[in-house]
């Protein structure tokens, strides 16, 4: 068919972390709960942050390949349906990828491209570790 389909729940508080669908747009539809969600632009709009909180009802689209995220910000569990234009989009989590990929980045080139000391660097490449 060309398209995905995927539930997803959220604990309360939790959240579905930066990640990006190289292959896909998404299009997410809030069935339950209050998220937070957001996508940043490309360089070429000053890597722009677009944000809204959804309510039930609510209907949100992720450009493909743009970096996006959800946050459930109630104290219940939220649940909504995401829409991909693709039955294989991909699915790249930003910080797991980067931090946690075998074998490792060298820790001083991620310190000098995010511009933190390398021993934090380190700590995230510990903590990602597959």
């Amino acid at each position: 068919l060309g398209i995905s389909l995927v539930r997803i729940d959220y604990a309360p508080y939790g959240q579905n972390p930066p990640h990006t669908h190289p292959r896909a747009t998404e299009i997410l539809v809030l069935v339950e709960g209050t998220l937070y969600v957001g996508f940043v632009s490309s360089n070429q709009d000053n890597n722009r942050l677009f944000a809204k909180v959804l309510n039930p009802g609510d209907v949100f689209v992720f450009p493909i390949g743009m970096i996006h995220f959800q946050v459930n910000i109630g104290k219940t569990p939220a649940m909504a349906f995401a829409g991909l234009s693709s039955q294989n989009a991909g699915v790249i989590t930003i910080a797991d990828t980067v931090f946690g990929s075998t074998p490792p980045i060298n820790p001083y080139i991620l310190a000098q491209a995010f511009q933190l000391d390398v021993n934090v660097v380190k700590d995230l490449e510990a903590k990602f570790k597959n």
